[in-house]
C-alpha cells in the first residue's frame, strides 16, 4: 500500500471525523426522535449542515476551506417564530412574478408581469387621459389616412415582365371571386393574409442584402416593413367584423404557404417584377374595397359600428362606422400601390432602391 502524503491524510482524517460525528448526531437524534420531537428537529438542523459541510470542503495549498455555515443560537420556539416571519415575508414578495412562471390571474392583472431584467410595461395613456389598451401598436404609431389619394391611377403593363406580373394578379383573381363571391367580410380578410406578404419578404432580402453588403438601404427597409405591418393591422381589423370559417382558416394556412415562398423566390430573381406585382395587386384590392363600399351603401352588408382597435389606429371619430373603415383602409391600399409601382420603376432605371430615398412616413 503506498505512504499518503500529508494533504491526502489530512483530507482523510477531516472526512472521517465529520462522518463519524454526523453518525453519532444521527442516531443521538434518532433516540431523541421517539421521545421529543422539537429535540429531533433541533438535532436534524445541525447533522444536515455538518453533512455538507464534509461533502463541499474545498483544498488550497494544503488548507481547507469550508462554506460559511449559519449558527443557530436561540431556541427553538423562537426560531419557529422567525421561520414564520420569513414564510410570510415570503409570501408578500411573491408577487413579482418571472414571465411564465406561476402566479394568480388577479396578481398579474395588478401588478403586470416584471423580471430580472427590469423590462416592466409601461402605463400608456390617451390624450383624454384614459388608458391606452393595446399592446399590437402605440398612440404614436396611429395616423390619419389621406383619403384625398388618386384611386384611379392605373400602370399601363408595356414591357414583357410588366404583362407577365399583370395577368397573373388577374390570373389570381378569378378563383377569389368564385370562392368568396360577394363575402366581402371574408374577401377582404383573405386579401390581408397575402398582401401583409411581400413587405416582409421584400425588407428582409433588403435588410440581409444590407449586411451583406455594409451599406445602407435607403430606408426601403424601414418602408417595406412598415407596409407589412400595415396590412397586417388590416386583418386584425377585420378579424372583429368577419369571423372566418374552419376552412377559410385552412385555405390561408395554403395560400400563404404557396404565396411566400413563391415571391420569395420571385423576388430572389427580379425585384422590379416583385415590386411591380405588388402594385398590380394593390389595384385589385382598391377595386375589391370599392366593391366593399357599394355593398355597403346598398344596404347588402350591415353598417356596423367600426372595430374599437380601428378607431384608435386610425385615429377615426368615436362614432365611426364600418363604412369609414373601409374607406381608409383603401387609400392605404392606394399608398402601397404607388410605392410598389416607384419601386419597380427605379429598377427598370437601372438602379437600385437605396439611390432613391424611400417613401416613409406615411403610416
Amino acid at each position: 500500500m503506498m505512504a499518503m502524503t500529508r494533504t491526502q491524510a489530512c483530507r482523510y482524517m477531516v472526512k472521517s471525523g465529520a462522518h463519524v460525528a454526523s453518525a453519532r448526531l444521527f442516531s443521538t437524534a434518532a433516540r431523541a426522535a421517539t421521545t421529543n420531537a422539537p429535540a429531533a428537529k433541533q438535532l436534524s438542523s445541525v447533522i444536515i449542515p455538518l453533512k455538507d459541510m464534509a461533502a463541499r470542503a474545498r483544498w488550497n495549498n494544503s488548507s481547507i476551506i469550508y462554506p460559511v455555515q449559519k449558527v443557530r443560537s436561540a431556541s427553538t420556539l423562537a426560531l419557529g417564530h422567525q421561520e414564520k416571519q420569513h414564510e410570510e415575508a415570503d409570501r408578500s414578495n411573491s408577487t413579482v412574478l418571472v414571465a411564465g412562471q406561476g402566479g394568480g390571474k388577479k396578481d398579474d392583472e395588478e401588478n403586470g408581469i416584471t423580471s430580472y431584467w427590469g423590462v416592466a410595461p409601461n402605463k400608456i395613456t390617451k390624450e383624454d387621459g384614459t388608458e391606452w389598451k393595446w399592446n399590437c401598436f402605440r398612440p404614436w404609431e396611429t395616423y390619419k389616412a389621406d383619403t384625398s389619394i388618386d384611386l384611379q391611377k392605373h400602370h399601363l403593363p408595356t414591357t414583357f415582365m410588366d404583362k407577365v406580373a399583370y395577368w397573373t394578379v388577374k390570373s389570381l383573381r378569378w378563383p377569389t371571386d368564385l370562392f368568396f363571391q360577394r363575402r366581402y367580410g371574408c374577401r377582404a380578410m383573405m386579401l390581408e393574409t397575402v398582401a401583409a406578404v411581400p413587405g416582409m419578404v421584400g425588407g428582409m432580402l433588403l435588410h440581409c442584402k444590407s449586411l451583406r453588403r455594409f451599406e445602407h438601404s435607403g430606408g426601403w427597409i424601414k418602408a417595406l416593413l412598415e407596409e407589412a405591418e400595415n396590412e397586417r393591422m388590416h386583418l386584425m381589423t377585420f378579424m372583429e367584423v368577419a369571423k372566418p370559417r374552419w376552412y377559410e382558416r385552412a385555405l390561408v394556412f395554403a395560400v400563404q404557404g404557396v404565396f411566400f415562398n413563391a415571391y420569395f423566390l420571385g423576388y430572389m430573381i427580379s425585384p422590379k417584377f416583385a415590386h411591380r406585382m405588388v402594385g398590380y395587386l394593390e389595384e385589385e384590392a382598391i377595386h375589391s374595397y370599392t366593391e366593399f363600399l357599394k355593398e355597403l351603401d346598398k344596404g347588402n352588408i350591415e353598417n356596423v359600428p367600426a372595430p374599437a382597435i380601428a378607431i384608435d389606429y386610425w385615429q377615426l371619430p368615436p362614432n365611426s362606422t364600418l363604412r369609414d373603415v373601409v374607406t381608409v383602409v383603401r387609400a392605404d391600399e392606394a399608398h402601397h400601390r404607388d410605392v410598389n409601382h416607384f419601386a419597380s420603376d427605379i429598377h427598370y432605371n437601372g438602379r437600385e432602391l437605396k439611390e432613391s430615398p424611400a417613401p416613409i412616413g406615411y403610416h
